[in-house]
């Protein structure tokens, strides 16, 4: 198989210049690529890319389908200075970088839904998910998973945006980028359902109102009961909307 020529090394290496790029016409995934890379050394900024992934995977290990040819499947690997109580953080960051990227675009009605996903006139768009190793305190390394659902060549400028935003993003304050992701999160203010890890019939479940965004990436949810509920986005299975009887 033929690597597409817009996502060529030559082409790419052109666009991400002094970047390690690793780009394959087909890999089981980026993510397990990336990561091994990681645990070996790869510097913060490098790149995983290929046209098919065979066993595409987002946050919590969800399928992913990324279409050959018209998706953009990637992997980032980071080296954030970050502490491990806040692993969360880097869903918010990553998640609003996209969205930063697709308003750029033009598209209209650019939103976020809690905690991994990127939407456009009510559409998702984009999606990451984040593999964190721990060293300590603090985060060693993070591989920042992002799948752009229609992503028609020549994808690799959008690539080199999407790589720069979420390093933007990274170096910001906190609260800038905390400003950012709850101004355009359309999660706040429903009833949702959150149901942890590991999913199942006896698994944990949370219902209430989505209140609030946090520092390390939690979303508060407000229990009818009154009492505030803390979710991680690497704890969370999924998360389902709820028809609100008072609403």
């Amino acid at each position: 198989m033929e690597l597409e020529t817009d996502l060529d090394p030559g082409v790419l290496g052109r666009l991400l210049p002094g970047r390690a790029v690793r780009s394959y016409p087909a890999v089981l995934s980026t993510e397990a690529d990336a990561q091994g890379w990681a645990r070996a050394g790869a510097a913060s900024g490098s790149v995983v890319v290929a046209d098919y992934q065979a066993s595409a995977r987002g946050r919590a290990g969800l399928p992913w389908q990324v279409e050959q040819g018209v998706g953009l499947g990637f992997s980032l690997v980071v080296r954030p200075d970050l502490p491990s109580a806040r692993e969360g953080w880097l869903y918010s960051v990553a998640t609003t970088a996209l969205a930063d990227v697709i308003a750029a675009t033009g598209a209209s009605d650019v939103t976020t839904e809690w905690p991994d996903e990127a939407h456009a006139s009510g559409e998702r768009v984009a999606a990451v998910g984040v593999t964190i190793e721990l060293g300590g305190a603090t985060v060693a390394w993070a591989v920042v998973n992002v799948l752009v659902v229609d992503a028609s060549p020549p994808r690799g400028p959008l690539l080199a945006r999407s790589v720069e935003a979420i390093e933007r993003r990274l170096d910001q304050a906190p609260s800038e980028v905390l400003d950012d992701h709850r101004r355009r999160c359309s999660t706040l203010g429903r009833t949702v359902r959150a149901r942890l890890v590991p999913m199942g019939p006896s698994g944990v479940q949370i219902e209430g109102r989505a209140d609030r965004l946090l520092a390390d990436g939690a979303l508060v949810i407000e229990t009818p009961r009154g009492s505030r509920v803390a979710v991680l986005p690497h704890h969370l299975g999924m998360l389902d909307r709820v028809d609100d009887p008072d609403g």
